[in-house]
C-alpha cells in the first residue's frame, strides 16, 4: 500500500513538472506584445534609415553631376540650339558666370516686361490728357459753368442754417473758383501730378538706358 501510494505521489509529480516545462516552452501574452513592440520598432527604423539613405544617396548624385564642367557645358548646348537669342555667350562659359538677368535680356523676356509696362503707362497718360482737355472744353462752356454754379447753389441747401451764406460765397467766389481752375489746369501739369504720366526727367533716363543697352 505504501509502495503504490509512493509511486502514485512519483506520477503526480512527474506530471505537474511536464506541464511547468510546457509553460516556460510557450511565452506569455504580454511577452509576446514585447517581442512584437521590440520588432515593430525594429521595422520602422529600418524603414526610416532606408529612405534617408536613399534620399542622401540621390541627393549627392544630383549635386556631383550638377558640379561637373561638362554638365554645365551640356545644358549651354541645349540652349543655345533651342533659343538663337543665347548666340552671344560662350561655348565654354561655366554655368556659375551667368546672371539670371543676363540670361532673362538674352530671351528678351525682360524687354516685353518693361515694353508692356511702358505701354500701359502711356495708356493711362493718353487717358488722362484725354480727360483734362475735356474737362478744360467744359470749363470754357459758359452752359457748364452755370450748370456748376446751379449744382453749388443745391448742395448750400444740405446746410440749413448757413443757406444763404453758402449761396453768397457760391455767387461771389464760384466764377473765380472756376476761373482758377481753369488756369491750373491749363499751367500744371495735372497727369504727372498723379503719376498717369512719367516726368521728363524719367523719360530722359529711360532713352539713355535704352542708348547704352542697345550700344
Amino acid at each position: 500500500m505504501d509502495v503504490r501510494a509512493g509511486l502514485l505521489l512519483l506520477f503526480l509529480l512527474g506530471a505537474n513538472w511536464r506541464c511547468d516545462a510546457r509553460q516556460l516552452d510557450k511565452p506569455s501574452l504580454s511577452e509576446m506584445h514585447l517581442r512584437y513592440e521590440k520588432q515593430d520598432c525594429k521595422i520602422q527604423k529600418d524603414a526610416t534609415d532606408n529612405i534617408c539613405t536613399l534620399c542622401e544617396q540621390y541627393a549627392g548624385q544630383a549635386l556631383d553631376y550638377l558640379r561637373h564642367n561638362q554638365t554645365q557645358n551640356e545644358i549651354l548646348e541645349i540652349l543655345h540650339q533651342s533659343c538663337s537669342q543665347l548666340r552671344s555667350l560662350e561655348q565654354k562659359a561655366q554655368a556659375s558666370m551667368i546672371q539670371p538677368m543676363e540670361f532673362c535680356r538674352k530671351v528678351n523676356l525682360c524687354q516685353q516686361i518693361v515694353l508692356i509696362s511702358r505701354q500701359l503707362r502711356e495708356d493711362s497718360c493718353v487717358l488722362c490728357h484725354r480727360v483734362i482737355s475735356e474737362v478744360l472744353t467744359k470749363l470754357k462752356d459758359p452752359d457748364t459753368q452755370l450748370e456748376i454754379i446751379e449744382v453749388l447753389l443745391k448742395a448750400c441747401k444740405s446746410t440749413k442754417d448757413f443757406e444763404k451764406k453758402c449761396k453768397r460765397m457760391v455767387f461771389e467766389y464760384g466764377p473765380l473758383i472756376l476761373a482758377n481752375a481753369e488756369q491750373f489746369l491749363e499751367t500744371k501739369d495735372i497727369c504727372t501730378l498723379l503719376h498717369a504720366c512719367d516726368s521728363p526727367t524719367v523719360n530722359s533716363l529711360e532713352g539713355e538706358e535704352k542708348l547704352h543697352s542697345d550700344s
